[in-house]
């Protein structure tokens, strides 16, 4: 097997268990891997480390497995996903209209794989080299697990890019999911895991959506600002608790499954297609008051080299929403940028809410659920954070 020498000082990560081997703390390489194949990683003193896969073409150039001298063969793999399903076995959430994260990538120890359920489908991500090559046979092991009607791909992301690799999707194993999957939350709602975002829908956000059901049947009536809408998750639990809503977001075909989303729980919803940062301004300069505004939108920093405009773009739309929201209001704001860490996130919402002239209590930290744990040798893990304010 080829042996990967670290550079000298360089070994701590890997003995902590951090997943990542990097190209420049690679000193040698003995033999002559391909891309994809397994190699062990040893000190500058020659010492067993940890075994992963390789990539040349990335700056992660190894993946770590195991820190355990192991074989990594069909058996390994098999084993390690099936410690990931039993680990959401304990779900109470079960049946045909289940949704949840099944693997969950390096916080499951198997980077690069993401696989979220959706009822009788999976839906895999393979983002890495290593596991791209693996991809049918771990897409077998899953259904002989789970026993689904299919697994479908969705291996569209631009982060395969820095992997050599081009976006792939189609059927992996069995039956091709429909044009839409009904899943149960507090709410009905309808996913397209075929062209959605991610692998179709936000399942990190459920038990934040759940949040603001309770949230809204506790202090109705309320009128609700849901910017960034998407397909309207946050939206739909706020109006089938009771509230006036308003969503926003700039894709006129989440929008559309938006409505159907409203429909399908016999429940209404403004739905405007727009430019958030355009609306929250707009909002602001009418004099528009709100019970509630929820902000969930997408990845603004995708490296450490854009944490300042991301902090730009997240203090402009906090600072915006502090303004609308009612006294004794509340405002649920978020980031799932990796780079933006929880401390820096709120120091931004802290610096929206000093411009803004207002004052506010935070109420509760808001993360994913049970279903998206993070490793704790892994902290990049903790991509998603939140914040509900009670705003005055």
């Amino acid at each position: 097997m080829t042996q990967i020498t670290l550079v000298a000082g360089r070994e701590k990560p890997v003995r902590n268990q951090h997943p990542w081997v990097f190209s420049g703390a690679i000193a040698d390489i003995a033999g002559s891997p391909k891309p994809g194949d397994i190699v062990d990683v040893r000190s500058s003193t020659n010492e067993w480390l940890a075994r992963g896969y390789y990539n040349p073409k990335s700056q992660i150039a190894v993946r770590l497995l195991t820190w355990r001298d192991e074989p990594i063969d069909g058996a390994w793999w098999q084993s390690h996903v099936q410690r990931a399903v039993a680990a959401r076995s304990h779900r109470p959430q079960r049946g045909p209209r289940a949704a949840y994260r099944l693997i969950n990538a390096e916080n499951d120890y198997l980077p690069g794989l993401i696989v979220d359920r959706y009822g009788d489908w999976l839906v895999m991500q393979a983002l890495t080299l290593g596991i791209d090559q693996r991809k049918v046979e771990l897409a077998e092991h899953l259904a002989r697990i789970t026993h689904v009607r299919g697994v479908f791909e969705r291996s569209d992301v631009d982060v395969r890019k820095l992997e050599g690799l081009r976006p792939s999707a189609g059927v992996l194993w069995g039956e091709a999911p429909p044009e839409h999957i009904e899943i149960q939350e507090n709410a009905r709602l309808l996913v397209d895991v075929r062209h959605g975002h991610k692998t179709g829908h936000y399942l990190d956000q459920a038990p934040n959506r759940g949040l603001l059901y309770t949230l809204i049947e506790r202090i109705k009536p309320a009128r609700v600002l849901n910017v960034f809408s998407y397909t309207g998750g946050f939206g739909v639990h706020a109006a089938l608790a009771g509230a006036e809503v308003v969503n926003v977001d700039s894709s006129s075909d989440a929008l559309a499954l938006a409505k159907a989303n409203f429909d399908l729980n016999q429940t209404e919803g403004e739905l405007i297609e727009a430019d958030a940062f355009s609306y929250l301004r707009e909002a602001h300069e009418a004099g528009e008051q709100f019970d509630v505004v929820v902000l969930d939108p997408p990845k603004f920093a995708q490296n450490k080299q854009q944490v300042d405009k991301a902090a730009r773009g997240y203090k402009d739309i906090n600072l915006s929403a502090f303004r609308i929201v009612k006294p004794g209001g509340y405002l649920m704001t978020f980031s799932c940028s990796g780079a933006i860490t929880e401390d820096l996130f709120q120091k931004i919402v802290f610096g929206a809410l000093a411009d803004a002239g207002r004052q506010a209590q935070i109420l509760r930290h808001l993360g994913p659920g049970e279903d998206h744990p993070v490793a704790l040798t892994f902290p990049e893990g903790a991509y998603l954070k939140g914040l509900l304010l009670r705003v005055y």
